[in-house]
C-alpha cells in the first residue's frame, strides 16, 4: 500500500508507507522473528503517538515482513539483561504503554498477519481493532514453556476471547491455527496468503471512505461502554446519540443519502 515514508529507512526495524489515507506498518526484523526490542517498542510508539494526531491517516495496518508476525519480546535482549530487573521492568512498562497508545488511537488498526504471532505478538494481535490472518498464520503465549508466564499478553487476550480460550492459550502454551484463532475470536478473518494483502486494503479502503469523526467516535465509545454495566452503557450512549446528531458529518451524512449522492466528510 504505497511507497516507504522518507523519513523511515527499508532497512530499520520499523518500516512504513502510506496512501489513500492508509498508513502501514511493517515490523521489519525478519532475522530475529520480528521480535520486540526496545528500540522497536519505542519506534511504535512514535508512530502511535504522531499517527494520533493526524488528520490524513485513516486508518493503520500493523504487518510485518518475513515468516514471523512478531515472536514478542527479543529474546536476545533478555539474555544479554539476564537478572537485571530493572531493565525487564522498563521494557515491560514501554510495551504496555506502546500498547495503550495503539489502542486509544483515534483510528482503527487493522493487524495482517502472515505468520508466526507468539507471546507479545500475540498481544499485538488481540490489542488491534481488527485482524486478518492468512492460512499460514500462527498464534500462541508460550511463556509457560519456558518457565514465564505471558502477563500482559494475558490482559489483551482475555479481552478478546473467552477466559477458558484465553487459558487454553496461556496453559498449555501451544500454537493454535488460524482457523481455531479465528472460531475463538483472536482474528476476524482468514484467507489464502496470496489473498491476504489485496484482503486487508480492501477492508482498511473501506473504512478509510467513512466519516473519520464517526470512527473516531465509535471507537472511543465502543470500548468505553464495554466497561461500563449494562444501564450505565445505555445512559452513556443515549447521550452520545444525541451529541452525535449535531455534528457537520452526521448531517451531512443524512443529506447525501436523502439526495442519493456521495458524502463529503469534514471530520468534525
Amino acid at each position: 500500500m504505497g511507497t516507504p515514508a522518507n523519513e523511515i529507512l527499508e532497512d530499520a526495524p520499523v518500516v512504513t508507507s502510506r496512501a489513500n489515507g492508509i498508513l502501514s506498518i511493517t515490523l521489519n526484523r525478519p532475522k530475529r522473528r520480528n521480535a520486540l526490542s526496545i528500540e522497536v517498542i519505542q519506534a511504535l510508539q512514535k508512530l502511535f503517538d504522531d499517527a494520533a494526531g493526524d488528520e490524513t491517516i485513516r486508518v493503520l495496518v500493523l504487518g510485518a515482513t518475513g515468516t514471523v508476525f512478531c515472536a514478542g519480546y527479543d529474546l536476545q535482549e533478555s539474555r544479554e539483561n539476564s537478572g537485571n530487573v530493572e531493565f525487564i521492568r522498563r521494557r515491560a512498562v514501554l510495551g504496555v504503554r506502546m500498547t495503550q497508545a495503539m489502542m486509544a488511537l483515534p483510528q482503527p488498526v487493522i493487524a495482517k498477519i502472515g505468520g508466526v504471532a507468539t507471546a507479545a505478538g500475540c498481544q499485538l494481535v488481540a490489542a488491534s481493532d481488527l485482524a486478518i490472518a492468512s492460512t499460514d498464520a500462527r498464534f500462541g503465549t508460550p511463556g509457560v514453556n519456558i518457565g514465564t508466564w505471558c502477563a500482559a499478553p494475558m490482559v489483551a487476550l482475555s479481552r478478546v476471547v473467552h477466559r477458558k480460550h484465553a487459558l487454553q492459550f496461556l496453559l498449555t502454551g501451544q500454537l493454535h491455527d488460524a482457523a481455531t484463532a479465528q472460531r475463538m475470536g483472536l482474528v476476524n478473518d482468514v484467507v489464502a496468503p496470496d489473498e491476504l494483502d489485496d484482503a486487508v486494503e480492501r477492508l482498511a479502503s473501506l473504512i478509510a471512505s467513512k466519516s473519520p469523526y464517526a470512527v473516531a467516535l465509535g471507537k472511543r465509545a465502543f470500548y468505553h461502554q464495554l466497561e461500563m454495566g449494562i444501564s450505565h452503557a445505555y445512559e452513556y450512549v443515549t447521550e452520545l446519540s444525541a451529541r452525535n446528531s449535531t455534528a457537520y458529518d452526521a448531517r451531512e451524512g443524512v443529506a447525501a443519502f436523502l439526495e442519493k449522492r456521495e458524502p463529503r466528510w469534514a471530520g468534525r
